[in-house]
């Protein structure tokens, strides 16, 4: 008798395994189009503007609205919202799910607009801070500076991107959030190959292309979450219990996600300091370095979290672990 529950314990947790298996697979052959993707990117990127200081400009003013894109967005934001989104799901009603997704919206939507209309208005600020190297050329620091009032919208884009994505991914379509990168490759290969002849700045096409994909990756995304009926309906509401759950979780998980993401910083602030080009060739390196762990690595952990969190919240310790294994 008493071997019975753990021979059903089994049988449950058994048939997951295949199945987050081929999730991850699924998510790992959509991050391997976009690596691929990426690396014809940086192909054309190199192939029409090189090294030289517009590229370094650029790569810069990328890199701010990316770097806080993957520290607050698809770090700390994601690590606490997906768990407080499974445990609704698993323990409240559908309309206190919608409530939860209207009441982040709106609130996150709020903080993100605010940040980015500061940053646009203080775009040579963060230029000297993350690039202060740059101050020695006045061109290439305005050049810098413009283009980040273009791409800092990105950071709005893409994290309300990373909001829908979370959303999905705790439903299981895992497809739509993992094939979503593919369209900010697109987007800045058209820019580089269509929008710089009608540029007085060449340059400056691939600023407007970030800043088009991040439309193009949010806009993507919410036919599907209409689908699930989680189209948000934005709704300023920090006293919501699970907003408040959630900011009280991203403290923990932005330290933890700060550190790595800080070091990569660094290298950009020293590559500042050196000749014409070094931000560029750093950026190339990282890009390629960067290949295995979006494949495999974040592959793996995008799939896994909202399983685990699920089984968290629904309290089975045994099926939790069977999922680890």
């Amino acid at each position: 008798m008493s071997s019975e529950p753990e021979t059903k314990t089994e049988q449950k947790s058994l048939p997951k395994a295949p199945g987050l298996l081929r999730s991850s697979g699924l998510v790992g052959a959509m991050t391997m189009l976009s690596r691929v993707l990426g690396l014809v990117r940086d192909m054309v990127i190199a192939r029409y503007f090189g090294a030289g200081a517009g590229a370094d400009a650029f790569f810069v003013a990328f890199k701010i609205p990316n770097f806080l894109r993957r520290l607050f967005a698809e770090g700390a934001f994601s690590q606490a919202f997906v768990p407080v989104l499974s445990s609704y799901r698993e323990h409240q009603p559908v309309s206190e799910v919608k409530r939860l997704v209207d009441a982040v919206a709106g609130s996150l939507g709020l903080i993100l607009l605010a940040v980015t209309l500061v940053a646009m208005l203080g775009a040579p600020v963060l230029t000297a801070v993350f690039a202060p190297g740059f101050l020695e050329d006045e061109v290439k620091f305005a050049l810098a500076s413009d283009m980040l009032r273009i791409t800092f919208p990105y950071l709005l884009l893409i994290s309300l991107t990373a909001f829908a994505g979370g959303i999905l991914n705790s439903y299981d379509r895992f497809a739509v959030p993992a094939f979503t990168p593919v369209l900010l490759n697109l987007a800045m290969i058209g820019a580089a190959i269509y929008l710089t002849p009608l540029m007085a700045e060449p340059v400056m096409a691939l600023a407007w292309g970030v800043f088009i994909a991040g439309a193009l990756q949010l806009f993507f995304q919410l036919p599907f979450l209409m689908r699930l009926g989680l189209l948000p309906r934005p709704r300023v509401d920090y006293k919501h219990e699970g907003v408040g759950r959630i900011l009280r979780l991203m403290a923990p998980a932005l330290f933890g996600v700060s550190v790595s993401q800080i070091n990569l910083l660094l290298d950009t602030v020293l590559a500042s300091f050196l000749q014409t080009g070094s931000v560029s060739w750093l950026y190339y390196s990282d890009r390629l370095s960067e290949l295995p762990l979006g494949v495999f690595g974040i592959a793996i952990a995008t799939v896994i979290l909202p399983s685990l969190s699920r089984k968290h919240a629904a309290e089975s310790a045994d099926q939790f672990a069977a999922t680890l294994v």
